[in-house]
C-alpha cells in the first residue's frame, strides 16, 4: 500500500508574515496546500498569492480567535456575542456546553465562509476547522453535512498512529465518536502543532503508516504579536525551517512518501 501525504498549512490570511512563510514552504519545501481564514486581515491577497504559487487552498472554518464573522453580527449573535468570535477553543467549548451555540447559526456562517473563499478567488480544495472546533458534537454533524453537500473532503482530527497529547487524544475521541464525512483524512503531527521542528517532523515521517494522511503544520515568518490573539505563541519559523529542510526532503524520498493534495486524492 502507498504512503500519500497532504502537507497542509493552517492560518493562511491571518497575518502577512504567516502568509509569507507559507508561500516559502511551498516554494522551497514540501508544503502542498493551505487553509484560509476568510475574514483574516490578509485573506484576499493571500489567496491570490497562494494560488499563483501552486498552493491548493482549503477553507479554515472559523468560530474562534476574535475574528469577525462573514455574516452580519445580528444573524450570528450566539457565535459572535461581542461582534467577533470568542477568543479561543476553551471559550467556545464552554458556550457550547451551556447550550449557548445555535447550530443553525453555525451552519449559515460556515456555509458563508466557503462562499466567501470562492468570492476571494479560491478554487476550494478541502475543509478543516480552526482549532478543530468541528470535533464538538453537533458542530461535527453540521460540518459533515456541509462537506458532503459541497462534495468537499474534510480533515478529521484523529491522529495516527497514536495520540501524543491530551488535547490530541480528546479531539480524536470526539471525532471517532462522530459520524465522519464521506471524504475525510486523518492526521499526523497534530500533537506537535506549533512545535513541529526538524527533529519532530523527521519522527513523524518515520512513523507514517501506509495509507493517506494529512500532515498539519503552521509555518510562517515570525509575526510578532497577532492582534486577534496577542497571547498566541507558535514556533512559526521553526516549522518553516523543518518544511524546507534537506533532511526532511531526503526522508520523504527514503520512505517513498508521495506528496499530494486533497483534490488529487479525491479527484475534485
Amino acid at each position: 500500500m502507498r504512503r500519500r501525504l497532504v502537507v497542509n498549512a493552517d492560518d493562511l490570511g491571518l497575518h502577512p508574515r504567516i502568509d509569507e512563510g507559507i508561500l516559502e514552504a511551498r516554494k522551497r519545501g514540501i508544503l502542498t496546500s493551505a487553509s484560509v481564514l476568510v475574514t483574516g486581515r490578509s485573506a484576499e491577497a493571500a489567496v491570490r498569492a497562494a494560488q499563483a504559487a501552486g498552493v491548493r487552498v482549503g477553507v479554515h472554518l472559523c468560530l474562534v480567535t476574535a475574528l469577525p464573522p462573514v455574516l452580519p453580527v445580528e444573524k450570528v449573535r450566539s457565535l459572535a456575542p461581542g461582534g467577533v468570535f470568542r477568543a479561543g477553543w476553551a471559550a467556545l467549548v464552554k458556550a457550547w456546553a451551556l447550550g449557548r451555540v445555535r447550530l443553525a447559526e453555525v451552519r449559515e456562517e460556515l456555509a458563508a465562509q466557503i462562499e466567501r473563499a470562492r468570492e476571494l478567488g479560491a478554487e476550494v480544495d478541502h475543509l478543516d476547522a480552526h482549532q478543530h472546533v468541528h470535533a464538538l458534537p453537533g458542530l461535527a454533524r453540521v460540518v459533515r453535512e456541509i462537506a458532503d453537500e459541497a462534495r468537499l473532503p474534510v480533515r478529521w482530527p484523529v491522529e495516527r498512529p497514536r495520540f501524543g497529547s491530551v488535547k490530541a487524544a480528546l479531539l480524536g475521541a470526539l471525532a471517532m465518536g462522530a459520524r465522519r464525512p464521506a471524504r475525510a483524512l486523518e492526521l499526523v503531527g497534530l500533537s506537535r502543532s506549533g512545535a513541529l521542528d526538524e527533529r519532530a517532523l523527521l519522527e513523524v515521517l518515520d512513523a507514517l503508516p501506509e495509507g493517506d494522511f494529512e500532515l498539519i503544520c503552521h509555518p510562517g515568518r515570525e509575526p510578532g504579536t497577532v492582534p486577534e490573539d496577542p497571547a498566541w505563541r507558535y514556533g512559526w519559523e521553526r516549522e518553516l525551517g523543518a518544511l524546507v529542510s534537506e533532511a526532511v526532503r531526503r526522508k520523504v524520498v527514503e520512505r517513498g512518501i508521495e506528496l499530494t493534495t486533497y483534490g488529487a486524492l479525491f479527484s475534485l
